[in-house]
């Protein structure tokens, strides 16, 4: 492997923070090294995180923390998120909230909603809606690692864009450490419901497997089983409907990796319907001809994404020490979409 990749076309919205040409005589010195030197109030670490992240370019690709910088070299620092600082403003828009009390807010979120504000999702997202039902939620502080963190009021845990579900939102410190600390243990009880391409062998089933970023794609997720890379993860599921050629299970999370479901299903070969990320968008089983294919294109177009939804969560309340359990039916789409493959496995 060189010491230097090629970074997707898709990253137009990087933001360039440094920018510096090497001397003509420049001597081959480590990028890192270099950098430091460069850059004040910079340290080892903040660029190595930097580095690692792929926010570091040498003459338009991502570099290695190995590369050495020679005469003439164009050196570009990029990061997710624009130099000015972010303003997080209220926005009346509408959430579907399942309870709230003075310590915490249940909200059932749509599919297609951001969950917070991110590199080309300023507004439009759940936490602006947040912030104008809510004053004073929590605020994380400023990490080097996440420049966004502080952008997360109330936020403990979240979802993608495209799955829809159950969020737990902490209105006050006490119970955003308190719910922080439940996740990190792993007692929190979550429930998906998802439509997977495939007839499953068994009725249940858990899969371990390593995540972590793909290694040739930093915008995915990829399952490493080896454990050679990423982070311990485990899944169980359980099959709750067969259809022949897609599967209704529920899902429930031992761990909270960023896209576990998606990446673990997709690694035993059923990736989740619908998608598009990791190749659920296509037709994986069945006979294809024109019928077929076009019942299947309408089911696609039902829902905006991924087949998934947090159907429930299960905690221990942060100031009343009581299990509470809140529960949400999957969204009409993702309903309509069962059905039709009910009538489908039927004929």
């Amino acid at each position: 492997m060189t010491d230097i990749q090629e970074i997707p076309d898709e990253d137009h919205e990087m933001f360039e923070h440094f920018r510096f040409i090497a001397d003509p005589g420049q001597d081959l010195l480590r990028i890192d090294k270099f950098l430091l030197h460069k850059i004040a109030n910079a340290t080892r670490t903040r660029i190595q995180y930097a580095l690692e992240g792929g926010n570091i370019l040498v003459n338009g690709k991502t570099s290695k923390s190995s590369y050495k910088v020679k005469p003439g070299d164009d050196i570009s620092i990029i990061f997710a998120y624009p130099k000015k600082e972010i303003e997080l403003l209220p926005e009346p828009i509408p959430i579907n909230i399942v309870f709230e009390d003075d310590d915490i807010l249940i909200v059932n979120k749509e599919a297609g909603m951001v969950v917070h504000p991110g590199v080309g999702n300023f507004t439009g997202t759940l936490i602006n809606a947040l912030l104008y039902h809510c004053n004073n939620l929590p605020k994380k502080e400023k990490s080097e690692r996440d420049p966004f963190n502080e952008f997360r009021p109330g936020l403990v845990h979240r979802i993608d864009k495209n799955t829809s579900g159950l969020l737990v939102i902490a209105k006050n410190d006490l119970a955003m450490n308190k719910l922080a600390k439940a996740f990190f243990e792993k007692s929190i009880d979550r429930k998906y419901v998802t439509l997977a391409w495939g007839d499953f062998k068994d009725d249940e089933g858990t899969i371990i497997a390593h995540i972590g970023r793909d290694l040739k794609d930093r915008k995915r997720m990829a399952a490493f089983p080896q454990g050679e890379h990423g982070k311990h993860a485990i899944t169980h599921y359980k099959v709750l409907e067969r259809f022949k050629n897609v599967t209704l299970l529920e899902c429930k999370l031992e761990t909270g990796r960023t896209h576990q479901i998606r990446v673990h299903l997709q690694h035993i070969g059923h990736p989740v319907f619908n998608d598009a990320t990791y190749g659920g968008d296509k037709i994986i089983r069945g006979q294809v001809n024109t019928k077929y294919r076009q019942f299947v294109e309408n089911c696609f177009a039902l829902i905006p994404g991924q087949a998934l939804h947090a159907m429930s969560l299960g905690f221990i309340h942060p100031a009343t020490g009581k299990k509470v359990y809140f529960e949400a039916t999957v969204p009409l789409g993702f309903e309509t979409i069962i059905e039709k493959w009910r009538t489908y496995a039927k004929r």
